[in-house]
């Protein structure tokens, strides 16, 4: 399940907003990301042909399990690595900018042991 970083990034984002609103169209991803509406019905394309996400004639984005396995892979990457950062003395800002870019290149096997270094020490 290798898929590209913006992909990933796609996804996190549909996620949060899912939990924030309840609903998201491609609309409220191109506000939340600061992107184009064309750039983002592109990538909602390729995100429906890949089997990530289905669209309803409204526009009302689901993520597929495929889809939402991979959002909230990242999404749990993104806040435990922000969170660890910001208890760590960085500014909440630059952490999460931090997270953001290392949550797509940090290995399972690493990330799983930070977690159970996490758990056992009780951060």
């Amino acid at each position: 399940m290798q898929i590209k970083e913006s992909a990933e990034n796609y996804l996190e984002t549909i996620l949060i907003l899912q939990k924030r609103n309840g609903s998201v169209r491609s609309i409220d991803i191109a506000a939340e990301l600061s992107f184009s509406k064309p750039s983002v019905s592109v990538a909602m394309k390729n995100l429906r042909q890949g089997g990530y996400i289905v669209m309803d004639r409204e526009g009302y984005i689901t993520l597929l399990p495929p889809g939402k396995e991979i959002a909230e892979r990242v999404y749990e990457r993104h806040s435990m690595i922000s969170q660890w950062l910001i208890a760590m003395g960085v500014s909440e800002e630059v952490a999460k900018e931090d997270a953001c870019k290392m949550e797509h290149v940090i290995s399972d096997e690493t990330f799983d042991a930070l977690k159970r270094h996490a758990k056992q020490y009780g951060s």
